[in-house]
Protein backbone atom coordinates (compact mmCIF):
# COMPACT_ATOMS: atom_id res chain seq x y z
CA UNK A 1 0.00 0.00 0.00
CA UNK A 2 0.94 3.65 -0.34
CA UNK A 3 0.64 6.13 2.53
CA UNK A 4 0.83 9.89 2.70
CA UNK A 5 2.76 11.46 5.55
CA UNK A 6 -0.53 12.34 7.29
CA UNK A 7 -1.64 8.71 7.06
CA UNK A 8 1.72 7.66 8.47
CA UNK A 9 1.11 10.05 11.37
CA UNK A 10 -2.27 8.46 12.11
CA UNK A 11 -0.91 4.91 11.96
CA UNK A 12 2.21 5.53 14.04
CA UNK A 13 1.25 8.35 16.40
CA UNK A 14 4.38 10.26 15.34
CA UNK A 15 3.57 13.77 14.14
CA UNK A 16 4.29 14.69 10.54
CA UNK A 17 6.65 17.35 11.86
CA UNK A 18 8.72 14.78 13.76
CA UNK A 19 8.70 12.35 10.84
CA UNK A 20 10.24 15.06 8.64
CA UNK A 21 12.80 15.91 11.31
CA UNK A 22 13.77 12.24 11.71
CA UNK A 23 14.14 11.94 7.94
CA UNK A 24 16.25 15.06 7.67
CA UNK A 25 18.47 14.57 10.72
CA UNK A 26 18.75 10.80 10.97
CA UNK A 27 17.77 9.46 7.54
CA UNK A 28 15.05 7.40 9.28
CA UNK A 29 12.84 6.92 6.21
CA UNK A 30 13.26 7.23 2.48
CA UNK A 31 9.93 8.24 0.92
CA UNK A 32 9.26 7.80 -2.75
CA UNK A 33 7.84 10.50 -5.01
CA UNK A 34 4.85 10.57 -7.32
CA UNK A 35 5.03 12.06 -10.78
CA UNK A 36 3.64 15.22 -9.17
CA UNK A 37 6.58 15.18 -6.73
CA UNK A 38 4.42 14.30 -3.70
CA UNK A 39 6.09 12.04 -1.18
CA UNK A 40 4.57 8.69 -0.26
CA UNK A 41 5.55 5.69 1.86
CA UNK A 42 5.06 1.95 1.38
CA UNK A 43 4.50 -0.92 3.84
CA UNK A 44 8.22 -1.36 4.41
CA UNK A 45 8.58 2.29 5.42
CA UNK A 46 5.57 2.03 7.73
CA UNK A 47 7.03 -1.05 9.43
CA UNK A 48 10.38 0.68 9.83
CA UNK A 49 8.73 3.71 11.43
CA UNK A 50 6.76 1.48 13.82
CA UNK A 51 9.95 -0.33 14.76
CA UNK A 52 11.85 2.93 15.31
CA UNK A 53 8.96 4.24 17.43
CA UNK A 54 8.94 1.06 19.48
CA UNK A 55 12.67 1.32 20.12
CA UNK A 56 12.33 4.99 21.05
CA UNK A 57 9.55 4.34 23.58
CA UNK A 58 11.49 1.44 25.08
CA UNK A 59 14.33 3.80 26.02
CA UNK A 60 16.63 4.10 22.98
CA UNK A 61 17.70 7.54 21.80
CA UNK A 62 15.99 8.45 18.56
CA UNK A 63 19.35 8.92 16.86
CA UNK A 64 20.37 5.39 17.85
CA UNK A 65 17.01 3.88 16.85
CA UNK A 66 17.13 5.51 13.40
CA UNK A 67 20.73 4.35 12.90
CA UNK A 68 19.89 0.69 13.46
CA UNK A 69 20.00 -1.54 10.42
CA UNK A 70 17.37 -4.15 9.66
CA UNK A 71 19.45 -6.94 11.20
CA UNK A 72 19.67 -5.07 14.53
CA UNK A 73 15.95 -4.33 14.45
CA UNK A 74 15.21 -7.97 13.67
CA UNK A 75 17.25 -9.00 16.70
CA UNK A 76 15.22 -6.63 18.89
CA UNK A 77 11.98 -7.99 17.45
CA UNK A 78 13.15 -11.52 18.11
CA UNK A 79 13.71 -10.65 21.77
CA UNK A 80 10.14 -9.33 21.97
CA UNK A 81 8.92 -12.41 20.12
CA UNK A 82 10.70 -14.72 22.56
CA UNK A 83 8.99 -12.93 25.45
CA UNK A 84 5.62 -14.17 24.15
CA UNK A 85 6.61 -17.80 24.69
CA UNK A 86 4.19 -19.18 27.27
CA UNK A 87 5.46 -20.15 30.71
CA UNK A 88 3.68 -23.50 30.50
CA UNK A 89 3.88 -25.95 27.63
CA UNK A 90 0.12 -26.45 27.52
CA UNK A 91 -0.41 -22.75 26.76
CA UNK A 92 2.40 -22.64 24.21
CA UNK A 93 0.90 -25.66 22.48
CA UNK A 94 -2.33 -23.79 21.86
CA UNK A 95 -0.57 -20.59 20.74
CA UNK A 96 1.69 -22.31 18.22
CA UNK A 97 -1.04 -24.59 16.89
CA UNK A 98 -3.54 -21.76 16.45
CA UNK A 99 -0.97 -19.71 14.53
CA UNK A 100 0.05 -22.72 12.44
CA UNK A 101 -3.53 -23.43 11.42
CA UNK A 102 -4.29 -19.74 10.99
CA UNK A 103 -1.53 -19.42 8.40
CA UNK A 104 -3.37 -21.99 6.27
CA UNK A 105 -6.84 -20.55 7.05
CA UNK A 106 -7.95 -23.79 8.70
CA UNK A 107 -11.03 -22.40 10.45
CA UNK A 108 -12.29 -25.73 11.76
CA UNK A 109 -9.03 -26.58 13.48
CA UNK A 110 -8.58 -23.08 14.94
CA UNK A 111 -12.12 -23.24 16.32
CA UNK A 112 -11.46 -26.61 17.88
CA UNK A 113 -8.21 -25.45 19.48
CA UNK A 114 -9.78 -22.36 21.07
CA UNK A 115 -12.81 -24.33 22.22
CA UNK A 116 -10.52 -26.94 23.72
CA UNK A 117 -8.54 -24.28 25.60
CA UNK A 118 -11.76 -22.68 26.88
CA UNK A 119 -12.83 -26.09 28.19
CA UNK A 120 -9.45 -26.95 29.74
CA UNK A 121 -8.35 -23.52 30.99
CA UNK A 122 -11.50 -21.38 31.10
CA UNK A 123 -12.17 -18.17 29.13
CA UNK A 124 -10.11 -15.91 31.40
CA UNK A 125 -7.07 -18.19 31.53
CA UNK A 126 -7.29 -18.72 27.76
CA UNK A 127 -7.26 -14.98 27.15
CA UNK A 128 -4.43 -14.27 29.61
CA UNK A 129 -2.10 -17.08 28.60
CA UNK A 130 -3.16 -18.04 25.07
CA UNK A 131 -5.08 -15.36 23.17
CA UNK A 132 -3.33 -12.25 24.50
CA UNK A 133 0.20 -13.59 23.83
CA UNK A 134 -1.13 -14.84 20.49
CA UNK A 135 -2.27 -11.34 19.47
CA UNK A 136 1.05 -9.81 20.55
CA UNK A 137 2.91 -12.43 18.57
CA UNK A 138 0.77 -11.82 15.47
CA UNK A 139 1.70 -8.12 15.56
CA UNK A 140 5.39 -8.98 15.81
CA UNK A 141 5.07 -11.51 12.99
CA UNK A 142 3.57 -8.83 10.74
CA UNK A 143 6.47 -6.51 11.48
CA UNK A 144 8.89 -9.37 10.76
CA UNK A 145 7.05 -10.03 7.47
CA UNK A 146 6.14 -13.59 8.47
CA UNK A 147 2.41 -12.88 8.50
CA UNK A 148 0.09 -11.03 6.14
CA UNK A 149 -2.86 -8.85 7.26
CA UNK A 150 -5.47 -11.28 5.96
CA UNK A 151 -4.14 -14.03 8.24
CA UNK A 152 -4.27 -11.71 11.25
CA UNK A 153 -7.86 -10.68 10.39
CA UNK A 154 -8.82 -14.33 9.95
CA UNK A 155 -7.61 -15.29 13.43
CA UNK A 156 -9.01 -12.15 15.10
CA UNK A 157 -12.44 -12.85 13.60
CA UNK A 158 -12.53 -16.33 15.11
CA UNK A 159 -11.45 -15.04 18.52
CA UNK A 160 -14.29 -12.49 18.43
CA UNK A 161 -16.81 -15.19 17.60
CA UNK A 162 -15.69 -17.25 20.60
CA UNK A 163 -15.97 -14.29 22.95
CA UNK A 164 -19.43 -13.42 21.63
CA UNK A 165 -20.53 -16.97 22.39
CA UNK A 166 -19.12 -16.78 25.92
CA UNK A 167 -20.90 -13.46 26.50
CA UNK A 168 -24.22 -14.85 25.27
CA UNK A 169 -24.10 -17.50 27.99
CA UNK A 170 -24.65 -14.85 30.68
CA UNK A 171 -28.21 -13.84 31.38
CA UNK A 172 -28.98 -10.11 31.48
CA UNK A 173 -31.36 -10.75 34.40
CA UNK A 174 -28.43 -11.76 36.61
CA UNK A 175 -26.66 -8.39 36.27
CA UNK A 176 -27.26 -6.75 39.65
CA UNK A 177 -24.07 -4.81 40.46
CA UNK A 178 -22.63 -1.64 38.86
CA UNK A 179 -23.40 -0.47 35.34
CA UNK A 180 -20.60 -0.09 32.80
CA UNK A 181 -20.67 1.52 29.38
CA UNK A 182 -18.02 0.01 27.08
CA UNK A 183 -16.85 1.69 23.88
CA UNK A 184 -13.93 2.49 21.61
CA UNK A 185 -13.23 6.01 20.27
CA UNK A 186 -14.24 6.64 16.68
CA UNK A 187 -10.73 5.96 15.31
CA UNK A 188 -10.34 2.63 17.17
CA UNK A 189 -11.66 -0.69 15.87
CA UNK A 190 -9.68 -3.43 17.67
CA UNK A 191 -12.43 -4.61 20.00
CA UNK A 192 -11.21 -7.99 21.28
CA UNK A 193 -10.06 -6.53 24.62
CA UNK A 194 -13.40 -4.73 24.97
CA UNK A 195 -15.26 -7.98 24.35
CA UNK A 196 -13.24 -9.71 27.04
CA UNK A 197 -14.04 -6.86 29.44
CA UNK A 198 -17.73 -7.32 28.65
CA UNK A 199 -17.47 -11.02 29.43
CA UNK A 200 -15.64 -10.45 32.74
CA UNK A 201 -18.03 -7.72 33.88
CA UNK A 202 -21.10 -9.80 33.10
CA UNK A 203 -19.55 -12.79 34.84
CA UNK A 204 -19.15 -10.66 37.97
CA UNK A 205 -22.81 -9.63 37.88
CA UNK A 206 -22.41 -6.16 36.38
CA UNK A 207 -24.73 -4.51 33.90
CA UNK A 208 -22.97 -3.84 30.57
CA UNK A 209 -23.99 -1.36 27.88
CA UNK A 210 -21.78 -2.36 24.96
CA UNK A 211 -21.38 0.24 22.20
CA UNK A 212 -18.41 -1.40 20.47
CA UNK A 213 -15.82 0.22 18.20
CA UNK A 214 -15.68 3.57 16.41
CA UNK A 215 -18.10 5.51 18.62
CA UNK A 216 -18.28 9.25 17.83
CA UNK A 217 -18.24 11.55 20.84
CA UNK A 218 -21.76 12.85 20.21
CA UNK A 219 -23.07 9.27 20.14
CA UNK A 220 -21.28 8.54 23.41
CA UNK A 221 -22.95 11.58 24.98
CA UNK A 222 -26.35 10.35 23.84
CA UNK A 223 -25.80 6.87 25.26
CA UNK A 224 -24.58 8.19 28.62
CA UNK A 225 -27.55 10.54 28.84
CA UNK A 226 -29.93 7.64 28.24
CA UNK A 227 -28.27 5.02 30.48
CA UNK A 228 -26.50 6.98 33.26
CA UNK A 229 -23.74 4.37 33.74
CA UNK A 230 -21.67 4.22 36.91
CA UNK A 231 -18.48 3.74 34.90
CA UNK A 232 -17.09 4.18 31.39
CA UNK A 233 -14.44 1.84 30.05
CA UNK A 234 -12.53 2.11 26.78
CA UNK A 235 -9.28 1.22 25.05
CA UNK A 236 -6.80 3.36 23.14
CA UNK A 237 -4.43 1.04 21.29
CA UNK A 238 -3.31 3.14 18.33
CA UNK A 239 -0.20 5.25 18.60
CA UNK A 240 -1.25 8.88 18.29
CA UNK A 241 0.03 12.29 19.35
CA UNK A 242 0.07 12.61 23.15
CA UNK A 243 -1.63 16.02 23.09
CA UNK A 244 -4.51 14.57 21.11
CA UNK A 245 -4.94 11.74 23.62
CA UNK A 246 -4.72 14.10 26.58
CA UNK A 247 -7.41 16.35 25.08
CA UNK A 248 -9.74 13.41 24.46
CA UNK A 249 -9.47 12.13 28.04
CA UNK A 250 -9.92 15.67 29.36
CA UNK A 251 -13.13 16.05 27.33
CA UNK A 252 -14.43 12.79 28.78
CA UNK A 253 -13.80 14.00 32.32
CA UNK A 254 -15.50 17.34 31.72
CA UNK A 255 -18.51 15.84 29.96
CA UNK A 256 -19.11 12.80 32.18
CA UNK A 257 -18.31 14.08 35.67
CA UNK A 258 -20.72 11.67 37.38
CA UNK A 259 -19.10 8.50 35.99
CA UNK A 260 -15.86 6.75 36.79
CA UNK A 261 -13.58 6.54 33.77
CA UNK A 262 -11.37 3.52 33.15
CA UNK A 263 -8.87 3.32 30.30
CA UNK A 264 -6.61 0.58 29.00
CA UNK A 265 -4.52 0.04 25.90
CA UNK A 266 -1.15 1.11 24.56
CA UNK A 267 1.28 1.51 27.50
CA UNK A 268 3.77 3.51 25.43
CA UNK A 269 1.08 6.11 24.82
CA UNK A 270 -0.76 6.07 28.15
CA UNK A 271 2.43 6.28 30.22
CA UNK A 272 2.93 9.78 28.78
CA UNK A 273 -0.29 11.03 30.43
CA UNK A 274 -1.05 12.32 33.93
CA UNK A 275 -4.53 11.15 34.91
CA UNK A 276 -6.89 12.91 37.30
CA UNK A 277 -8.47 11.07 40.24
CA UNK A 278 -11.54 10.42 38.08
CA UNK A 279 -9.53 8.31 35.63
CA UNK A 280 -8.03 4.91 36.35
CA UNK A 281 -5.47 3.40 34.00
CA UNK A 282 -5.77 -0.39 33.93
CA UNK A 283 -2.33 -1.52 32.81
CA UNK A 284 -3.11 -5.22 32.49
CA UNK A 285 -5.77 -7.81 33.11
CA UNK A 286 -4.72 -8.14 36.75
CA UNK A 287 -5.61 -4.47 37.30
CA UNK A 288 -8.99 -5.15 35.74
CA UNK A 289 -9.58 -8.13 38.02
CA UNK A 290 -8.75 -5.94 41.02
CA UNK A 291 -11.30 -3.39 39.86
CA UNK A 292 -13.96 -6.09 39.69
CA UNK A 293 -13.30 -6.79 43.36
CA UNK A 294 -13.49 -3.16 44.51
CA UNK A 295 -15.76 -1.13 42.20
CA UNK A 296 -19.49 -1.59 42.71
Amino acid sequence: MQYSISELEQLSGVSSHNIRIWERRYNALKPSRTTGNKRFYDDDQLKRLLNITGLYYSGHKISAACAMGQSEIDAMLQQEFDATIAVENRYEYYISQIISNGLTYNEQQVNQLIASSFEQNGVLETYKFVLYPLLVRLGLMWRKESLCPSQEHFLSSIIRQKLYTAIDNHSVEEQLAASWLLFLPEDEDHDIGLLLASYLLRSAGNKVIYLGPKVPFFALESAVEATRPDNLFFFMTRMRPVNETRAYVSDLCKTFQDSGIFISGNPRLLSELNFSDQVKWLKDIRDFENVLETVK
